[in-house]
């Protein structure tokens, strides 16, 4: 038998009135969060998964430090039926010879056990529980996974995911970062299948009936979301690093030939991490593996990193130059975790950026060093795009934020805290210099390794003066002060990096410096940047109070041949230059987070440069620019016709960066009127996108040839060519598609094109069908989902409710792949009202299937909602919302939700009648 294994009911979470027990005792303490005095050293931990009646049985002796004298010991459990609770003193003699009673408190996923005997202050005990559960059916605590062969037969797994508070759904546990502890792990399993776990297996003990229990090493110090545990039949590669670490990839063993790649790029990025934090990986052994279900991307448990599978196998025959760069930034990213997060581990969720920040800007730092031809700089400008769009909303939070409960925990793995995190990491180590940031880092994770660190450890790492005894030969001793003073031009006589980093962690948003010259002065001004309110609105002084950002601004001149810098303390500044300088370009590659305005004839002095000689620039700062001034034009700060001005220069880019930051633009503003139903602009922006980059679309070859960049460009131009129906694209694609069709799906397409073929194909009743059945018995990951992308895009809406509807199922489409079922059937201009419809429709359901305040929920809400753009519906969505009131009271994605329609609202009031008159002088 499986069970949804939901969430307590929402509005029962953080109730701080309420405290009796399921049996109506009272319930001995009244906190979300776990008492202090009472802390786990070390889990023995037995666990037996049946993948033949789904269930799950074990028992964990945990020993204990008490700190203060108490009968009561409280932890984690949910769902969960514990049927023993003991306490042992430190020889493991009994305290008591009764039962010890066992309350459950449900709203806060908390028991408590009482035992008659005083538990005293100094003394170590033991707390013995036995206890069992069906397997989850879902993505989280101790589940269970299923996955064809090529011969059809369904197989079964147990697999765990307990990020960030669900290790309490697969034992009883102090189950917060801050309680670290060792583990001990047994699990049995039958002959044919493999258990795998964090450590190395010691021992194989048989027990008879077919059922062996491998006994694990013991653990380093961890955090009990970290801990994994897996009962699976898969295959494995291995390989060894040069320090000794077992690195192995396992995955179904229909796949394990798609493991090849991993194995490379884990082996040489955790060598490369070793190097560079100074710090060996202090595990023997290092196993990824790829989980056919599998909610996020990854995660980064200590030793047993777990994927998706499309996050970790790679098939040359069928993954893209897209697919490639993928699953190299996702190992980046988890053995990244190794360190940041496992290692040194945040205090609370609140500072859970600590650990994903960090492990978001290592990926490019660590694929920047070992796989160079992938070209990552280039997409870390995508990464900061990404945290500005949600940054610049009024309803953004503090990279640091209160959360207490699960849902509140869970949303705070974001935008915010992943890529606004690597973005003001990359602004700081580009103000400190690589060699100080470098030094900081270590210096942080040898001081509180095995241990939990807040906000404010990291900046007294990175200010150190290097006196510590661990940095006795300097080897990496930099003064943060030392390295920035000559640098930087700052008022103080001592540069408080606190301080500074306070004003980017601590207060939500992005500034915006607003630059106006005036003969040889360039007087500054720093804001809170808001797209959607305006200065006009009565709001606006209370949103801009006591904003002020400490910004470390870098700019370029007509004059200059390296980069000027200054450090902006103050709400207005004044910088000189000299008066010949023709023009000014602030944020030099986009090194710092911060939107700039040139006011006056900025703007038209920059267009002038990129018309003349766009290569003054570099395609960091060509982006950078196109970026700035769509987003203010949104904010209603430039005209939209001084914005496609000044991209009217990209006819003689070509650089790819620059050129598909522009198209995006312009491809979105097509999508959102096209679904406003405004043919004249449709038709017009269609044909002008079209006539503009002809000469990219026409040189376009449908091969895997060139650079990373040069077929990253051809896979997103085709694409958007076919979608706009440009008969040379449409053509080629059809033959290609004609002639997979003809092979009965065994032809190998250039995996760059393969999506948008398939695109084509899916517009025609067999090629829809075909492809279907394509997608059931395909092996591998990246073709299922490029089929799966082709199939949303059909134009028939029956052929769209039933993708939906197959995704519910969760049979042929995996329910882990409906979101992006949703989200494609969203993007559709056929399909996005039905996508939004089957939300409301399935509401519950889909809480129950991925958990209120997880990311899949959070991309459902902002996904099918992201392109309305009427009054109309946005008085539906709000209404939506206040139906739901109990879930969506506790979500910021609503928030979010809501303020993109306005902001889409605001932006078609402005410049829809700009845009059609611009493009009645542009068109022809």
């Amino acid at each position: 038998m499986q069970v949804k294994c939901q969430m307590p009911d929402s509005k029962d979470l953080g109730d701080e009135n309420t405290h009796t027990a399921t049996n109506g005792l009272p319930f001995p303490w009244s906190k979300v969060r776990l008492p202090n005095y009472i802390v786990p050293i070390h889990y023995h931990l037995l666990v037996h998964p049946n993948l033949t009646t789904s269930q799950f049985a074990g028992s964990v002796k945990i020993e204990i430090d008490v700190k203060n004298n108490t009968n009561w010991v409280v932890l984690h459990s949910r769902n969960l039926n514990v049927t023993k609770a003991t306490v042992l003193d430190e020889t493991e003699a009994h305290l008591s010879d009764k039962v010890l009673p066992v309350l459950e408190y449900p709203p806060h996923e908390q028991i408590a056990i009482f035992s008659p005997k005083i538990l005293t202050s100094g003394e170590k005990y033991f707390l013995h529980l036995e206890f069992g559960a069906p397997l989850c059916d879902g993505f989280f605590g101790l589940y269970k996974s299923t996955y064809k062969t090529k011969t059809g037969q369904t197989r079964v797994l147990a697999s765990t995911h307990f990020e960030p508070t669900l290790a309490r759904m697969a034992f009883p546990c102090f189950d917060e970062p801050n309680f670290k502890a060792n583990f001990t792990v047994r699990l049995i399993r039958d002959a044919s299948h493999i258990a795998l776990s964090n450590m190395p297996i010691e021992q194989t003990v048989e027990l008879g009936n077919d059922l062996f229990e491998d006994r694990f090493e013991t653990s380093v110090q961890m955090s009990t979301y970290l801990v994994a545990l897996i009962v699976c039949d898969f295959r494995s590669v291995t390989g060894r690093t040069s320090s000794g670490i077992d690195i192995s990839i396992y995955a179904v063993p229909d796949k394990w030939n798609q493991t090849h790649y991993a194995l490379e790029a884990a082996v040489k990025i955790l060598q490369f991490y070793e190097q560079y934090f100074n710090i060996y990986y202090p595990l023997p052994k290092l196993d990824l593996v790829a989980i056919p279900d599998f909610q996020s991307g990854a995660m980064e448990n200590w030793g047993l990193n777990t994927y998706r599978e499309t996050s970790l196998l790679y098939d040359p025959e069928t993954s893209s130059a897209s697919d490639k760069m993928w699953v190299t930034m996702v190992i980046g990213h988890e053995l990244a975790h190794q360190w940041f997060g496992n290692l040194v581990t945040m205090e609370w969720w609140n500072d859970i950026w600590l650990n994903e920040g960090f492990a978001r800007y290592m990926e490019f730092v660590s694929v920047e060093a070992t796989y160079p031809e992938l070209r990552v700089e280039d997409y870390l400008l995508h990464t900061c795009f990404a945290a500005i769009g949600r940054d610049s909303l009024n309803s953004s939070r503090p990279i640091s934020s209160a959360a207490e409960n699960p849902t509140q925990i869970k949303e705070m793995f974001d935008t915010v805290s992943y890529d606004k995190g690597a973005c003001i990491l990359h602004m700081l180590r580009h103000f400190l210099t690589d060699d100080v940031f470098q030094s900081g880092i270590i210096r942080y994770l040898r001081k509180f390794k095995y241990s939990n660190a807040r906000n404010e450890d990291l900046w007294d790492s990175l200010a150190n003066t290097c006196s510590e005894d661990e940095f006795a030969g300097g080897e990496y001793c930099y003064s943060s002060a030392q390295a920035t003073k000559n640098a930087y031009h700052y008022a103080g006589e001592h540069m408080d990096l606190k301080a500074i980093m306070n004003t980017w962690t601590l207060q939500r948003g992005i500034p915006l410096v607003r630059v106006n010259r005036k003969g040889s002065k360039l007087h500054l001004h720093q804001e809170r940047f808001i797209k959607t309110i305006q200065p006009t609105h009565p709001l606006w002084p209370s949103l801009q109070k006591g904003y002020l950002w400490y910004i470390p601004l870098t700019y370029k001149t007509s004059h200059s041949k390296d980069d000027v810098r200054h450090l902006m303390e103050a709400k207005s500044d004044v910088l000189d230059v000299d008066e010949s300088v023709e023009w000014v370009k602030f944020n030099s590659d986009m090194n710092g987070y911060y939107i700039v305005h040139y006011e006056g004839d900025g703007w038209e002095r920059l267009s002038e440069l990129l018309r003349r000689n766009h290569t003054a620039l570099s395609f960091k700062d060509r982006a950078n620019l196109i970026h700035n001034i769509f987003q203010l034009v949104t904010a209603g700060k430039v005209s939209l016709e001084t914005a496609l001005n000044l991209i009217q220069y990209l006819k003689s880019e070509t650089h790819d960066v620059p050129l598909l930051e522009g198209l995006g633009y312009l491809e979105a503003f097509y999508k959102m009127i096209e679904k406003r139903n405004v043919p004249d602009v449709t038709q017009s922006l269609k044909t002008y996108i079209l006539m503009f980059f002809r000469d990219v679309i026409d040189k376009q070859t449908w091969t895997d040839e060139g650079t990373l960049s040069e077929r990253r460009l051809r896979s997103e131009v085709l694409s958007l060519a076919c979608d706009f129906e440009h008969r040379p694209c449409v053509g080629k694609a059809t033959k290609f598609f004609e002639d997979w069709l003809k092979s009965n799906g065994t032809l190998i397409l250039p995996t760059d094109v393969v999506e948008t073929v398939f695109s084509v194909g899916a517009q025609e009743d067999e090629g829809w069908t075909s492809l279907l059945e394509k997608y059931t018995i395909s092996m591998s990951g990246a073709e299922k989902w490029k089929i799966l992308s082709a199939l949303t895009s059909s134009k028939d809406a029956n052929k769209l409710r039933r993708l939906l509807d197959l995704g519910m199922e969760g049979q042929v489409i995996k329910t882990q792949d409906l979101g992006s079922v949703i989200y494609g059937v969203a993007k559709n201009p056929v399909g996005h009202v039905l996508a939004w419809n089957f939300v409301k429709e399935n509401w519950n359901k889909l809480v129950e299937k991925f958990q209120l305040g997880s990311f899949s929920i959070r991309n459902i809400i902002i996904g099918t909602t992201s392109q309305f753009s009427s009054r109309e519906e946005l008085n539906d969505i709000k209404a939506f919302f206040e139906s739901i009131w109990e879930h969506s009271s506790q979500l910021r994605a609503t928030q979010v939700a809501v303020e993109n329609v306005e902001k889409n609202i605001l932006w078609l009031e402005r410049n829809l009648d700009a845009l059609r008159s611009w493009l009645l002088k542009n068109v022809n």
